[in-house]
């Protein structure tokens, strides 16, 4: 661990990667409040943790700070602005600040992931922003900054003193997981994109396509996606409190595990779609047979989607001719029995007795 100044590190480094999935944090610093803090500068400012990767000649991969390196970036950018076409000074100044701290070969020196890095450039090097660019957290940030810069009459010097005391501590993260790390550090106290991590994962195996197959599948259908792998892993892996905030994290337990039974990662992901098809025939009443839809109409009929996970697990064994057609109907009726008895009596049978019920019915037959 290594403690070095923000501004300083920013200066040094010629290229600073970020992680396409840290798409979803707007934890930003306003470092303008610091000033009100400590008016004089007599204390280091510790802004925590930074975990990164070195690059081959490039810099670095910020694994976590990446917000922090953009606010740092939004306001110096943000101070280029509001002197720019005042003296000759503050011009020579404002390409020095430029050079040094936010462009290195002609390209902003902080790569963002795409939708982000769009916005920042176009701020950057001085093009018009749009609409929804303009709502923007980062457009947001870069303002207020203008804002208080005007409104407080804050000079350069002021500013730059205090990132002076900013300090950081950097860890070399080299031998951990980026993805895991990242996880780690942010799920406790942000909402990360669940999606983006899973896909990053599978394309560590090489069958991500598989991946964007299942969402184009389920955006298509206007279903949510979230909603197929809950009732997936409450079937599948008896996990009785799921969260979507923790569908990266189950599913690849989920996978871990199962490859030690299913060893073709192209086996077990085919798998899982073949299941998710299975639910959207489900949720839209799309069985096949004229009989079994017919019973699934009435289930949805009297509130029966809590029954989903059930349903989903019989309608595997159905296609793979472990149970027949009229088995698959009768377990169908009966859970609509018990439905109707639940809308009279609210819980009158409990689920999980039934599911003991269907289970020995199943045996049975």
């Amino acid at each position: 661990m290594e403690i070095v100044n923000l501004l300083d590190f920013l200066n040094s480094t010629k290229r600073l990667f970020t992680l396409d999935y840290a798409t979803c944090s707007e934890d930003y610093v306003d470092f303008l409040n610091l000033i009100t803090d400590d008016i004089q500068f007599t204390q280091k400012i510790n802004l925590g943790i930074f975990y990164l990767n070195k690059r081959m000649n490039e810099g670095f991969t910020i694994v976590d700070g990446a917000s922090r390196l953009l606010s740092l970036s939004l306001l110096l950018h943000a101070i280029c602005e509001c002197y720019k076409k005042t003296t000759q000074k503050n011009e020579k100044a404002i390409r020095i600040i430029r050079k040094k701290y936010l462009i290195s070969e002609n390209k902003a020196k902080l790569r963002l992931p795409k939708d982000m890095q769009e916005i920042y450039d176009k701020i950057l090097f001085g093009q018009r922003l749009f609409g929804k660019e303009k709502e923007s957290s980062i457009f947001k940030l870069l303002h207020k900054y203008w804002s208080q810069i005007k409104a407080n009459e804050l000079q350069a010097s002021e500013m730059f003193a205090m990132l002076r005391k900013v300090y950081v501590y950097m860890v070399n993260a080299e031998n951990i997981s980026k993805r895991d790390l990242y996880y780690v550090i942010n799920s406790k106290h942000r909402i990360l994109n669940q999606s983006i991590l899973i896909k990053d994962y599978l394309q560590t195996l090489g069958i991500q396509d598989y991946w964007e197959q299942l969402e184009d599948l389920y955006n298509k259908n206007s279903l949510s996606i979230n909603q197929f792998f809950k009732e997936y892993f409450v079937t599948k892996y008896k996990i009785s409190e799921y969260s979507n905030d923790r569908l990266y994290e189950i599913f690849v337990n989920y996978f871990e595990t199962m490859l030690q039974y299913i060893p073709d990662e192209n086996v077990l992901i085919s798998k899982i779609i073949k299941t998710a098809k299975l639910y959207i025939n489900i949720v839209n009443v799309n069985l096949h047979d004229d009989k079994l839809n017919y019973a699934l109409i009435k289930i949805k009929k009297h509130k029966g989607e809590d029954t989903y996970a059930y349903i989903l697990n019989i309608y595997e064994d159905y296609v793979d001719n472990n149970i027949s057609l009229s088995s698959f109907e009768e377990i169908l009726l009966t859970i609509d029995e018990y439905l109707q008895k639940r809308l009279q009596t609210p819980n009158h049978v409990e689920f999980n007795e039934l599911v003991n019920y269907l289970n020995a019915f199943i045996t049975c037959k």
